[in-house]
């Protein structure tokens, strides 16, 4: 079978990405999405997104993890799928897509940054002396003083793979934040990946979340990754609630091609 494919990324988090409106992908199976995203055996990719059409949409996110099992939502990967809608002519001031974890809304603005809203959070939980929320997907986060001076994979791998953990995996994120600042910066281990990723939206926004309950004062966080820069913007309710969460930063086109796949 010829697989037409599109590459893009958002802060160096990329991603494969192919038009599924008419069906033709949808018998893409483990293996093939996993050898896809694989980087020395196939396109290589952080993981593999199809565009459906869904009724009462403008498209839906089917969003598959490098290891070519279904994932839960990333946010990077919506912001890269919204960017593809566009380049397919599907122009919108305001975008409606369905992802695995219900409703989405995004924007591009002028210079082609995309503007993607993600799901309320409801509890931000202590754990030890770390953090566990679910922002679309479960994040671990644990607050650190120099977050470049870490080996991300070894700590990472070994939370992800704990006895509280390793049966449904959690993406684990290490925050430093600048004092006096709403600046902070984010390494990510992926479940799925299973490796330090360049950037994850779902984690950044966690991590902006989490800086914010730790009594920062800011709700509009800058965040530095490895990939680049992106912002989360965001309300939060006397109770400890946060919504109206946006995730705002770059999404480009990398390049297409077609691939034969036995």
């Amino acid at each position: 079978m010829q697989f037409h494919f599109y590459k893009y990324q958002g802060t160096g988090n990329d991603f494969i990405i192919a038009d599924n409106r008419g069906q033709a992908y949808s018998g893409l199976t483990t293996e093939q999405i996993h050898t896809l995203c694989n980087r020395r055996f196939g396109i290589g990719a952080d993981g593999l997104m199809l565009l459906n059409e869904k009724e009462g949409y403008d498209f839906e996110m089917k969003y598959y993890n490098a290891d070519g099992k279904e994932g839960s939502m990333c946010g990077n990967g919506g912001r890269c799928i919204t960017k593809f809608a566009y380049h397919l002519g599907i122009h919108r001031e305001t975008y409606h897509f369905l992802a695995t974890d219900g409703p989405h809304e995004a924007e591009i603005d002028i210079a082609g940054i995309v503007s993607l809203k993600m799901k309320d959070v409801d509890h931000v939980r202590k754990f030890h002396n770390d953090y566990i929320l679910n922002t679309g997907s479960p994040h671990y986060i644990k607050l650190v003083s120099d977050v470049m001076d870490l080996d991300v994979y070894k700590k990472g791998h070994e939370i992800r793979y704990s006895r509280e953990f390793t049966d449904e995996g959690i993406n684990v994120n290490f925050v430093e934040q600048l004092e006096n600042s709403n600046k902070i910066k984010v390494r990510t281990y992926e479940r799925g990946v299973e490796d330090e990723t360049y950037s994850c939206g779902t984690g950044v926004t966690a991590a902006a979340l989490v800086s914010y309950h730790n009594e920062t004062g800011f709700n509009d966080i800058e965040v530095s990754t490895l990939g680049g820069n992106l912002s989360v913007e965001f309300d939060r309710s006397e109770d400890d609630k946060y919504h109206d969460i946006w995730l705002c930063g770059p999404a480009e086109r990398v390049f297409e091609g077609t691939i034969e796949l036995s």
